[in-house]
């Protein structure tokens, strides 16, 4: 696979400049020079293979040879709800979920959650998902919603998505629900902070239609038990 680069622009065949940061890491970073061949996206579901034809200091100048339309996304619509983990933690989690096809995230404010992600992390955010699409050759960007509280997210159910609540409490496998993923359109997976959810908030997602899970008899931190509930519904 070609060195992939994000633009936040439209794109099409024909000549293309591209600067910024992305211009800094084509150049200094990889070292590319004229002749060499890149892929450009810009989130729309296709990617662009490209000829670089001129590099300069703050600007490369490419032509757009043609437009591709892989398919690498899910046949279903995956959402996951989790609070969002501390430091290093956060990062891991998106890049994973990106990797594994995931729709969208929603960071969730729940009662015992300890992080509670200010507006001005949103950009830092969507880099992590930008970058980790570079590397695994998605063309359509993980969203990221705006925080949202448990008791909101719980009750956003319809009746044709499949909701399925992680719960270290439960009996009941996930493998029991396995048939059902293939059926599904849109499924719904969502994970407590480091001390679970409360009771009332199982209680009110399980009111709402939510399926309640066990993932095993230990318990696991948010990004693992996040990244292995998705992996599972993904059939990876």
């Amino acid at each position: 696979m070609s060195a992939r680069f994000y633009v936040n622009l439209p794109l099409a065949p024909g000549p293309f400049h591209l600067d910024g940061s992305e211009a800094h890491h084509l150049a200094t970073v990889c070292r590319l020079r004229p002749g060499a061949e890149v892929c450009l996206f810009n989130g729309d579901g296709r990617e662009y293979p490209a000829c670089i034809t001129q590099v300069e200091r703050k600007q490369i100048t490419l032509e757009i040879l043609r437009v591709e339309q892989p398919e690498r996304e899910l046949p279903f619509t995956l959402e996951v709800g989790a609070p969002v983990p501390k430091g290093d933690r956060c990062q891991f989690l998106l890049e994973k979920l990106t990797e594994l096809g995931v729709t969208a995230f929603v960071p969730l404010l729940c009662q015992r959650s300890n992080t509670h992600p200010r507006e001005s992390k949103r950009e830092k955010l969507e880099r992590y998902v930008i970058e980790a699409s570079k590397q695994c050759g998605r063309n359509v960007l993980m969203r990221i919603d705006e925080p949202m509280e448990w008791a909101i997210y719980a009750s956003r159910t319809h009746a044709a998505e499949m909701s399925i609540l992680a719960h270290p409490h439960q009996a009941e496998q996930l493998t029991t629900l396995a048939k059902r993923f293939k059926e599904a359109k849109v499924i719904r997976i969502a994970v407590g902070p480091e001390g679970g959810f409360a009771d009332d908030e199982v209680a009110l997602a399980v009111e709402h239609g939510w399926q309640t899970v066990s993932l095993g008899p230990r318990i696991l931190r948010v990004e693992t038990a996040a990244i292995a509930l998705a992996t599972i519904v993904c059939g990876v």
